[in-house]
């Protein structure tokens, strides 16, 4: 595909999301099979700003369609406002400017949005607070450096945007996420010891210690109380982000009971029989998922006055941004939630016990606990040495992830030599990722200011169409 080509592809209107999804599918076929092929990120001037425009369109094409969903509205608002909120948002973007990349390197279960936010303490299965990897939504079967990429790129945009570091700090801290990844793979490869290694607050590293710390401060009963329950403690309370549908209770219980069964889950006694008391709506979660159909489901605990309740959530799940891009492999997952519910499976040691997929409505959803100790980095709070030192530490989850791949994953051959191998010499493949990455943050700041007037133009209240 030469450059014309490519600019007259983009430029045509389309009639439905597929027929620029099998383009740039062939594209990425091409380039991993060798060819030269223009890619999109080559781009530049206002054909690139149509790039982005169309492909943001597409990617959510659904949801603009759908006039009363304010969550789109309100994602495109929440992009027009940080860069970084504008990385996290489009995967599909920053994706089809890969098509076919690294063809050569080692296959493993990639998280594919991999960055600063995406760590985090979560449930594991005994229902202690762990620190790992937390957002799998568009994990995909591709080369280990994508998620290397994506992720250093991350680093470099959110010290930039959130940490008000300059250029070179935002190298260092790049160079630091990408020296934790290649450290820690190295002791997988020659320990083994990635199918048993869970950071907990009494093994953690002392930055995440203090986040386990933070997100365990407040009782199950007090989040309940502060954040969800009604007076009466028997269902939800209705605010901004909660809308109760009590009138489906019965169907949120039916999809919740067979949810239990196909995914073979052990229910522990604390969730006292799986019996949901309430359901609501939830509006405005997340960055990239905005729009998307999510609820939470109130689960009696066993206690019978509200203190102990879970909350289960439901989150529709979508095809990952890496589908048809990344190159062709044989490590295939069928179905959004399925394929959603194998990565934290495979990336997690005895991670969230209710964590699975089941169908309602046709539409895939994700399963899993909104624990009241679910806990984020706040970014804003860290000095410059603990910048690096928490992107070392993700680079360190991140490898271990990788390393799972063959652990629990469909890799069927010992992956950590070959990543190690295809590393090479360490500081050459530091300093080509890094290189990759300040590239890359830079365009990544070009497009969102082309969002950003596209945006305040009213590019996104329309999708595109076809006139004949």
């Amino acid at each position: 595909m030469t450059k014309a080509d490519l600019v007259e592809a983009l430029e045509q209107q389309k009639p439905d999301v597929g027929s620029r999804v099998a383009a740039f599918a062939d594209l990425a076929r091409r380039r991993a099979a060798g060819e030269m092929v223009f890619l999109p990120r080559q781009l530049a001037g206002h054909q690139r700003r149509l790039h982005v425009r169309q492909t943001i369109r597409e990617d959510h094409d659904t949801r603009i369609s759908d006039d009363g969903n304010a969550d789109a509205r309100a994602k495109f608002d929440k992009l027009h406002g940080s860069v970084f909120s504008f990385l996290r948002g489009t995967c599909l973007l920053f994706y089809r400017d890969m098509a076919g990349e690294d063809a050569w390197m080692p296959t493993v279960l990639t998280l594919g949005d991999v960055h600063p936010e995406n760590f985090g303490v979560m449930p594991s299965a005994d229902d202690v607070p762990i620190f790992g990897a937390n957002d799998f939504d568009e994990a995909f079967y591709a080369p280990f450096t994508w998620d290397l990429k994506r992720g250093a790129t991350a680093f470099v945009v959110a010290a930039g945007a959130v940490g008000d570091k300059g250029p070179g700090k935002q190298r260092r801290i790049a160079e630091s996420f990408v020296r934790g990844y290649a450290q820690a793979m190295g002791h997988f490869a020659g320990a083994s010891g990635e199918s048993q290694r869970q950071w907990r607050q009494d093994n953690a590293p002392k930055l995440v210690r203090r986040l386990i710390e933070k997100a365990t401060k407040e009782s199950r009963d007090a989040y309940l109380l502060r954040k969800y329950h009604n007076e009466q403690r028997s269902g939800f309370r209705a605010d901004d982000e909660h809308v109760p549908v009590t009138s489906r209770r019965a169907e949120f219980q039916e999809a919740l009971d067979r949810f239990v069964e196909t995914n073979g889950i052990d229910v522990p006694a604390r969730a006292a029989g799986m019996r949901v008391k309430d359901v609501c709506m939830r509006l405005g979660q997340g960055t990239a998922s905005l729009g998307l159909p999510r609820y939470y489901l109130m689960v009696a605990g066993p206690a019978g006055d509200g203190s102990d309740d879970l909350l289960i959530e439901f989150k529709g799940a979508r095809r990952s941004a890496l589908a048809g891009l990344a190159p062709p492999s044989e490590y295939v997952v069928d179905g959004a939630g399925e394929r959603i519910s194998h990565a934290q499976g495979v990336h997690l040691v005895r991670g969230d016990r209710f964590y699975g997929a089941v169908e309602m409505d046709g539409q895939s959803f994700m399963v899993r606990e909104r624990s009241h100790y679910r806990e984020s980095m706040d970014l804003g709070d860290l000095s410059g040495k603990h910048w690096r030192r928490y992107a070392h530490l993700c680079g360190e989850s991140l490898a271990q992830s990788h390393a799972l791949s063959d652990e629990a994953g469909l890799v069927d051959h010992d992956i950590e030599p070959e990543i190690l191998q295809a590393m090479g010499p360490i500081e050459l493949f530091v300093t080509d990722i890094v290189a990759w990455a300040m590239e890359a943050a830079e365009r990544v700041r070009s497009d969102h200011r082309h969002f950003r007037a596209d945006h305040e133009l009213g590019a996104f209240t329309a999708v595109d169409h076809v006139f004949r």
